[in-house]
């Protein structure tokens, strides 16, 4: 029972401060005098107000609060301390976004004091989208290309340009209340209030026009590549996206990469044929094809859904590779153990998993040290205890033979041929217990 007590006596405190707090008077006359008249201003514009503010029954002042409305929806406020009776100035910037229309929008002005007492006016500015001059291309070289206009806010510049042109775009400032916008890309789209890099990309470096839009931010020219019949999206300036279901030995055709008979073609996944298509050699199923433009190659990666793929009991899914000393196409790409970079292996037949490597340009030839993982991150693993090999050119490290328990190595004596081509293939077709490895010099 004591207890009991206490508790209900720690409570009624709470229960008081509650119950004071509800019945708390407001009280007080705020006074609000606008100083500057507000007819019409730019999307981006700093607007500037000032405003005088007193209390008739001086009750001390909180706060004096601008916000602005389209329509319903508050899209920005500026909150000013009233410590004092006096004039106070502020701005409140009206935002430039996508696909508005010009209007009127509705300007409020809300003074507060300590008692909750409040003063409210409001006033209606009309709202237009700048026609600015001209636009301003910064590429990331330091360059600035003047975009003219072309039409109502449309703008356009046409010089030599390189295939590709990484950049943002700003605008002038046209009075004193006016802001420098920039317009760059993020999470996949143009964006306002961005200086990251927009990638312009056209099919030969030239003269070519680059284009942007200051109501609909739509901009040219963006190649467009298809693999397969599907667009890929831009995941970032050099890298493209696409996510589909591919069959074994589907005939594949790329467009929009100009320079493609000079980018490495993972022998695992696809073999070069004489009219320009590729054939897709692993097995059936959904896959990530990633254009990488930096490293030129295709990054392909098994998918199970939404995600990436890995390995079931049944030798099924997907096997990666993460470790040292290989990498594609080349080791200036090495995986090492960053989980991010992890190699699908190739399902060339139903749970047979292969990475071919070249000696010396994809794998080092005098050591190695990577091993195998059910999924593209840490987790299930092969060791030694359920990974086993009778090759004479790599062993399964065991923790006690110069390498930790299920990393790779090369016999002792061993050197990989420079130049010579080798296949690992990871057998599972007897599940994922019983895994066996085999290495052979092509």
């Amino acid at each position: 029972m004591k207890k009991i007590i206490f508790f209900f006596s720690l409570l009624l405190p709470v229960f008081f401060f509650v119950a004071c707090d509800d019945d708390e008077e407001v009280t007080g006359q705020p006074q609000l005098v606008l100083n500057s008249e507000i007819s019409q201003a730019n999307f981006g514009d700093s607007i500037s107000f000032s405003a005088t503010v007193s209390d008739a029954d001086n009750v001390p002042l909180s706060t004096l609060k601008a916000q602005l409305y389209f329509g319903d929806e508050m899209v920005q406020e500026t909150v000013i301390r009233t410590k004092t009776e006096g004039d106070y100035s502020g701005k409140i910037f009206v935002p430039f976004l996508k696909d508005v229309p010009n209007g009127t929008a509705t300007l409020k002005f809300i003074l507060q004091n300590i008692r909750f007492a409040i003063e409210e006016q409001s006033m209606g500015v009309d709202l237009s989208r700048p026609d600015y001059p001209y636009l301003i291309l910064v590429t990331d070289d330091g360059n600035e290309y003047q975009m003219d206009r072309s039409e109502l806010y449309q703008y356009t510049v046409t010089a030599n340009f390189p295939q590709k042109v990484n950049g943002y775009i700003k605008t002038p400032v046209l009075n004193e209340q006016g802001n420098v916008i920039t317009f760059g890309w993020e999470d996949g789209d143009i964006i306002q209030g961005s200086n990251s890099p927009i990638t312009f990309s056209n099919y030969a470096a030239g003269e070519y026009a680059i284009s942007f839009n200051t109501l609909t931010y739509e901009a040219a020219p963006f190649i467009t590549l298809e693999f397969a019949g599907e667009e890929m999206a831009m995941i970032d300036a050099n890298n493209y996206k696409v996510e589909m279901e591919l069959e074994q030995n589907q005939s594949i055709e790329v467009t929009g990469i100009p320079d493609i008979e000079q980018w490495w073609i993972d022998p695992d996944f696809f073999v070069a044929n004489e009219d320009g298509s590729y054939t897709f050699l692993p097995v059936s199923g959904k896959y990530r094809v990633i254009a990488n433009f930096e490293l030129s190659y295709f990054i392909v990666e098994a998918m199970s859904g939404d995600e990436t793929a890995t390995l079931q009991d049944d030798g099924s899914g997907a096997l990666w590779i993460i470790g040292t000393d290989i990498g594609k196409p080349s080791l200036e790409n090495e995986v090492g153990w960053n989980t991010d970079r992890a190699l699908c292996m190739a399902q060339i037949t139903p749970k047979k998993y292969q990475v071919t490597v070249v000696a010396g340009q994809s794998i080092n030839p005098s050591s190695i040290n990577f091993k195998f993982f059910h999924q593209k991150g840490w987790g299930g693993e092969y060791k030694n205890d359920n990974l086993t090999t009778s090759s004479d050119i790599v062993f399964v490290g065991d923790g006690s033979n110069g390498r930790d328990p299920g990393n790779l190595g090369l016999v002792d004596g061993v050197t990989l041929t420079e130049g010579a081509v080798y296949v690992f293939e990871v057998d599972i077709t007897a599940g994922k217990e019983n895994a066996v490895l085999t290495v052979k010099k092509l």
